[in-house]
């Protein structure tokens, strides 16, 4: 094998996909590895059942769901300014969506280009993060200039990062345009603070420091290429209502694109990075050059590709696996770059990727970050609104909760930083970055389990689990676990594990009578004891 992800497709495909390598591989590429997923990745192969996915059409969007919910409603309680059912919308989209690795690529998008539900406030809060979600799901599969561009432009992240509204220099009042985008753009969702190499790692210079990829004037020249731009309304409705003395807008704005006035936009030259724009260009040429010019940076594939290696697979990958996935989205094989259905088949091919833990090349893995845990035991045993309402709320508390929401970051940082590292621990001492662990601590480690034993037995308002999933084993407890290591864990709890679980729940069901609930109880306890188990919460 030469290491690439083309060859060990060929070898994958030649050889029999254990139902353990296959669901090991959906827990990667989706939310869940239930039984006809797994057999369909042992008859289709690795390549070839990423191939089905990615033609599989986008499910319901999150905009036309709340419309089907009633949640775009105009009502005297003024719910258009209420920002919960941007939670409900999320959380229906995670635990429902058929179109499984095109949302779970969808978040770590999210994670990488954050925008956070936390701070929108104004009309339609749950459709302004609704047009950011489903914008970041129609581009999945696309093309990573198309992504930067529509993020760019997104209403969502105009609030977000300050585009929307940034005006241009005045030189009366001393005002100059906003600086805030144009240095996440670099720091953040292109190249990165440091110059790097192909494989990620840090270009040094002749001191032997790393070397910075931006200056205060880059941004203070690329700043000009964002001004003018603000909300959209060309296909909004207002509506006058007898409680308000202002209208109320329908929705649109909150998913179309924003608009430049030209009016409000710098014309002065722009140079950054090496590139001098002339200020009289036309605005949204002098967008289109910037953006060009970020993406083709050197520093932007390894960047990016470093980081959705870390959402997906470990947080801590090897030189030659960034390399390699880097590599192709500099070139997807025909010439193209920025091809993400390459990049996210680079990412879940890799022989590093596939290797099964135990084995030479195995990854150290990641902690299963709590949303993708709640979402896979949805999806695993079944869940259902009551009334289509979906009202589950933030999970961001780390005390009582999961202690991480979807689409709800506390900062443009995301939940961790990709570079973080556990202080005082083995991990400190050997240099492994291993971001999801800077959410994981005494607090939220109770906080999950708390909220998972209520959670998993009797919901969450109207969300009921329905274990309508998961096969009648009666109660015998030792294929119950079993059935629960190869769905939940993909074959990682040990044997020793394994006993201690069987133990306990063998000694709590006996003398009791056969019933439906009595088996209910047993899923439940044992999945509780399965998803609080450390063989579980890291995923290798």
């Amino acid at each position: 094998m030469d290491g690439s992800w083309g060859a060990f497709a060929s070898s994958a495909d030649e050889t029999t996909i254990s139902q353990k390598e296959a669901a090991r591989f959906l827990l990667q590429a989706q939310f869940s590895a239930r039984p006809l997923e797994i057999a369909e990745v042992q008859r289709l192969g690795f390549d070839g059942w990423l191939s089905e996915q990615f033609k599989v059409k986008p499910g319901q969007s999150g905009s036309d769901w709340l419309d089907e919910a009633g949640y775009g409603a105009i009502t005297p309680k003024g719910e258009y300014f209420w920002p919960m059912m941007g939670d409900h919308m999320a959380w229906n989209q995670f635990l429902t969506a058929p179109d499984q690795v095109r949302r779970r690529t969808s978040f770590a998008l999210s994670e990488f280009f954050v925008v956070s539900l936390n701070p929108i406030e104004g009309f339609w809060p749950p459709y302004m993060i609704a047009g950011y979600w489903d914008m970041l799901n129609q581009h999945a599969f696309g093309n990573f200039r198309d992504l930067l561009e529509a993020v760019t432009l997104n209403p969502a992240m105009g609030m977000y990062l300050n585009t929307k509204g940034n005006l241009k220099e005045d030189k009366e009042t001393g005002r100059e345009p906003d600086e805030n985008y144009a240095r996440e753009i670099m720091q953040l969702f292109t190249i990165g603070l440091y110059e790097l190499n192909p494989d990620g790692t840090l270009r040094l210079d002749a001191n032997g420091q790393p070397i910075e990829t931006y200056t205060q004037d880059d941004i203070v020249n690329l700043a000009r290429v964002f001004t003018g731009y603000d909300h959209n309304f060309d296909n909004v409705t207002k509506h006058d209502v007898d409680w308000l003395s202002y209208p109320v807008p329908s929705t649109e704005f909150c998913r179309d694109s924003m608009k430049v006035t030209r009016a409000n936009h710098s014309y002065m030259d722009v140079t950054f990075l090496g590139l001098t724009i002339p200020g009289g260009t036309d605005a949204k040429v002098k967008l289109g050059q910037a953006l060009d010019h970020l993406f083709n940076h050197p520093n932007t594939g390894p960047f990016f590709s470093y980081q959705m290696i870390q959402r997906l697979v470990t947080g801590s990958p090897s030189p030659a696996y960034v390399k390699r996935v880097a590599d192709t989205f500099a070139d997807n094989g025909k010439g193209v770059r920025g091809d993400l259905k390459a990049v996210w088949r680079a990412v879940l091919m890799d022989p590093e990727a596939r290797a099964m833990p135990g084995t030479d090349g195995a990854i150290l893995g990641k902690v299963r970050e709590p949303v993708l845990r709640l979402t896979q035991w949805a999806h695993t045993v079944g869940v259902k609104s009551e009334n289509n309402k979906w009202e589950m709320h933030s999970t961001a508390r780390d005390d009582r909760s999961l202690g991480q929401s979807p689409l709800r970051a506390p900062s443009v940082f995301n939940y961790f930083r990709p570079g973080y590292v556990p202080p005082q621990t083995q991990m400190a001492k050997e240099g492994i970055e291993a971001p999801e662990f800077q959410i994981h601590n005494e607090s939220s480690t109770a906080g999950y389990i708390n909220f998972l034993s209520w959670m998993i037995n009797t919901g969450y308002n109207d969300v009921k689990p329905t274990y309508d999933r998961v096969p009648d084993l009666g109660t015998d407890v030792s294929a119950v676990i079993d059935w629960l290591d190869l769905h939940m864990t993909a074959g990682q709890l040990s044997d020793e594990t394994k006993l201690v679980m069987t133990t306990a729940l063998e000694n709590a069901g006996q003398n009791q009578e056969v019933t439906p609930k009595l088996k209910r109880q047993m899923w439940v306890a044992a999945l509780m004891l399965v998803m609080a188990s450390p063989e579980y919460i890291i995923q290798k």
